[in-house]
């Protein structure tokens, strides 16, 4: 059996969760303390982009990472990752003189694996060894990654990795990947393992490649806490256990539980990583998993919902993630049109001229009780997206499936839904929902703001507003503690956004606040 090495990323894969906002001080402490474990392979951070930010474990260049690796430990190797999406030119590379980083882990796709192979080519003539990182392993047909194998034997690198980008590889197929590998490297390159755990599969996989008990020496990826975004990465404080109980191996584990509790902690509080229903699903779809982190941020799908979408999604684009494809396919999977004619000439008849009363969930329909009850009184009542019993509404609006299936069978009022709503088994009348959305992404289901929309389509000329208190930099308070959603760190942008579109739907409305509220209508 070959020797098995161990490596920590956290620093560099741990860091999509803070913007790799770690803080100098944090950076350096790290490394002084992931020495001590007796792990072999530490990776500092990336090596991308034009700035150098002292607090960030991101690198322009070589150069840039010694000061924060000094004193480099002699029991372990300095490494940093190269994306190839985005590679540095290569003048910022230095020749290797022992005073930086020791290697370079290159990650490539597929379309970038001639370039990439030029790119190592060049950095190990610099004196760096070189590790080659198959971004997708997964993506590549079996002639296809024997093809991109052979093409590397002939650099002959340090290490050649099989990258489960998407979480996704179970171990059946793992194991096929490995024997692959292992069958058409090289004699004398080291076979490594870069895991995400979306489907919890990092650990059980990292074993059956070590207990293959190749001939070949093995690299696995790992991070301290498992930090990584969304369902996170392998833990490395679990595996290094591991390696110590079924192979004679002395991992230190204190230092990896201080590096927890010293710097890690306090950016699990508030930017949790670890299992996920979206991640699950984002692996099962075979979809790149920004678009689980996105979609779950809507906070509107239910699980059947997400699902759908993601499986919705063409293939060609479910492998690399942007946001405006994303907010494309939502918006698509959302609109549904209908033709609601019919539905709005019911709700015309029934609403007619009588006043109309909105009310939103927000706290201030308890804290002014009194007032909302008044202006209730012989008005056409509507509450926005949740139950609002207290008040007994004439009609419930709602755009949110996942909101919506805590209000259907639990209330007698009549229920308005837009056509998104495919599971939702109480519905007096359905609207499209493209005709009343927001042009806006941020807020383009908001209920409210959909709900005025109606109402002005059905020719309401006054409506009074409770409870759409609007968003605070503080944690938001609602009348029902279940509704309570954060959006702390968009609220300005989000009382802006929707003040926009109140003063717009003013024009053909007259609105009016009963309760306190952030929104401006004027």
């Amino acid at each position: 059996m070959g020797k098995v090495y161990l490596l920590d990323c956290t620093l560099r894969d741990g860091g999509y969760i803070n913007d790799w906002n770690f803080g100098e001080e944090t950076i350096k402490g790290f490394g002084k303390k992931i020495a001590l474990t007796g792990i072999e392979f530490y990776e500092v951070g990336f090596i991308k982009g034009d700035i150098y930010d002292p607090n960030k474990s991101v690198f322009p260049d070589i150069q840039s990472i010694g000061p924060m690796i000094c004193p480099k430990s002699p029991n372990m190797k300095y490494v940093g990752m190269l994306d190839m999406s985005a590679p540095i030119p290569l003048d910022r590379i230095v020749p290797c003189d022992g005073t930086s980083i020791d290697g370079i882990r290159v990650i490539f796709k597929k379309n970038k694996v001639d370039e990439a192979y030029e790119y190592c080519k060049k950095i190990q003539e610099l004196g760096y060894f070189v590790s080659a990182n198959i971004v997708g392993t997964d993506l590549y047909s079996d002639a296809e990654f024997i093809e991109v194998i052979d093409k590397f034997n002939q650099l002959h690198p340090y290490a050649v990795s099989i990258v489960d980008t998407f979480g996704l590889i179970k171990r059946k197929q793992f194991l096929r990947l490995a024997y692959l590998a292992d069958n058409n490297l090289a004699e004398g390159i080291v076979l490594a393992y870069h895991a995400h755990n979306n489907l919890q599969q990092a650990y059980g996989n990292a074993e059956a490649l070590v207990e293959m008990n190749l001939n070949r020496d093995i690299l696995i990826d790992a991070c301290v806490f498992g930090m990584g975004r969304g369902a996170g990465n392998l833990n490395l404080e679990l595996f290094a256990e591991y390696m110590n109980e079924n192979f004679g191996t002395h991992y230190k584990i204190e230092p990896m539980l201080e590096i927890m509790d010293e710097y890690l902690n306090d950016i699990y509080k508030t930017k949790f990583w670890g299992y996920s229903v979206p991640l699950y699903l984002s692996a099962t779809t075979g979809s790149h998993p920004n678009y689980a982190i996105y979609l779950a941020e809507k906070n509107s799908l239910t699980v059947k919902s997400f699902n759908e979408l993601l499986q919705s999604i063409p293939p060609e684009d479910k492998v690399s993630f942007s946001k405006d494809k994303a907010e494309q396919y939502y918006r698509s999977y959302q609109e549904n049109y209908i033709d609601d004619k019919e539905m709005l000439d019911r709700l015309r008849d029934e609403i007619g001229d009588k006043p109309v009363v909105i009310l939103a969930p927000g706290k201030t329909l308890s804290t002014h009780s009194e007032a909302v009850r008044a202006v209730t009184k012989d008005s056409v009542v509507i509450a926005a997206n949740f139950l609002a019993t207290e008040f007994e509404p004439n009609y419930i609006f709602s755009s949110n499936m996942r909101r919506f299936v805590k209000i259907q069978g639990k209330t007698s009022a009549k229920c308005i839904i837009t056509s998104n709503m495919k599971e939702a088994t109480q519905r007096d009348f359905v609207v499209n929902f493209s005709s009343y959305a927001s042009k806006n992404a941020d807020i383009i289901d908001n209920s409210a703001l959909m709900l005025l929309k109606l109402l002005n389509d059905v020719g309401v000329k006054e409506v009074k507003i409770a409870g759409m208190d609007g968003y605070s930099e503080a944690s938001v308070v609602y009348y029902d503690n279940e509704l309570n959603y954060d959006f702390s760190k968009e609220a300005k942008k989000r009382n802006k956004l929707i003040s926009d579109e109140l003063r717009e739907i003013g024009r053909h409305i007259k609105l009016e606040f009963v309760t306190p509220t952030e929104y401006r209508l004027s």
